[in-house]
């Protein structure tokens, strides 16, 4: 069962990667490499602890015809707009907060991880911008988060987690996500130097086994160039949305940017547990809400960004709200 489980992540990146190999030109793609960790910002080590994320966004006009057909499924989601399509894999980390003990508080929330590949599809209209997501992936020991929390562990010299046979048991999971950002809902002109504000409304839903949830919140920023930027640097899920692709700019910019989401949660399998097998879980909180601050720079086809967040508490038993860190860097071909 454990190798079939695992042969089933390794056909799920072949296919991404296959996918994306298709294209063969590589001009005009953007890729992004977003990390997030609690070590950023915060002197705690627990809860969602790590995740990583590499995306790439094909050129504007390049979809597949599968993925039109898809998409004219879903009332919500408008084709009319200037279409990208979007391909990422990820890994995310979820611990209890004392990783020292072997038999982990079942207070806490439980350890896991999540491996997954997600396919997107991006409708720009201008003024507006809808995104659906399919994400594909597994939780358990084939998703490889007890390896790789201790490799990284053991390189960094830090504490090795020992409660990792406690994880959540292997189950494959799926998510569909929807989001509408109005963009630029409001602009201001400062009148020094071509700085600008804006603000960007958002609502969103997800479906699946994995996570299942309503949001809704705004992205504010404050630099310069920022109808270049469609709604500021990638974020790992659950999050505030950002952008896979940007439009080139001439020489250097920059930006500050602070938002906030609510989240009416109905299934998080990280707290609530296995779907169809006893597992270890938490009693979960129905509503959470994300706070984030950051500063993201531009240069030429390069953009870093950095990215404070504070998330309330996710369940009952827990004692203070969470922090952590995200680190991004995207380059366009």
């Amino acid at each position: 069962m454990r190798y079939s489980l695992q042969s089933f992540c390794v056909g799920l990146v072949t296919l991404l990667t296959a996918s994306v190999a298709q294209a063969g030109d590589w001009d005009g793609w953007t890729v992004n490499l977003a990390t997030e960790n609690d070590m950023f910002g915060s002197d705690s080590d627990r809860h969602f602890t790590h995740g990583t994320r590499l995306s790439v966004a094909r050129p504007e006009g390049e979809v597949a015809e599968w993925m039109r057909e898809g998409a004219s499924y879903f009332p919500l989601f408008s084709d009319q707009g200037k279409l990208r399509t979007s391909y990422a894999l990820g890994q995310n980390l979820y611990t209890p907060a004392d990783i020292s003990i072997t038999d982990p508080n079942q207070m806490d929330r439980p350890y896991a991880g999540w491996l997954y590949g997600s396919v997107g599809l991006v409708s720009d209209l201008g003024n507006r911008i809808d995104t659906l997501e399919l994400t594909l992936g597994m939780v358990g020991p084939a998703s490889l988060g007890e390896q790789t929390q201790k490799w990284v562990h053991k390189v960094v010299d830090s504490p090795d987690p020992k409660g990792w046979d406690h994880q959540l048991k292997s189950e494959p999971g799926v998510v569909l996500t929807y989001e509408r950002k109005i963009r630029r809902f409001l602009t201001f002109d400062t009148g020094i130097h071509d700085l600008e504000i804006d603000a960007t409304p958002h609502v969103g839903l997800s479906l699946g086994n994995i996570f299942t949830h309503a949001e809704a919140g705004a992205m504010f920023r404050f630099g310069w160039d920022l109808a270049k930027d469609r709604g500021g640097p990638p974020r790992i899920r659950p999050s505030l949305p950002g952008s896979d692709y940007y439009s080139k700019s001439q020489g250097f910019g920059w930006y500050l940017f602070a938002g906030t989401a609510g989240r009416l949660v109905g299934r998080n399998i990280f707290l609530d547990g296995n779907s169809f097998t006893d597992s270890y879980d938490a009693d979960k909180k129905r509503f959470v809400a994300d706070a984030q601050i950051g500063i993201a720079f531009r240069y030429d086809d390069f953009r870093l960004a950095y990215t404070q967040i504070i998330r309330t508490k996710e369940f009952k038993n827990q004692r203070q709200p969470d922090r952590y860190g995200a680190i991004t860097l995207s380059y366009q071909f």
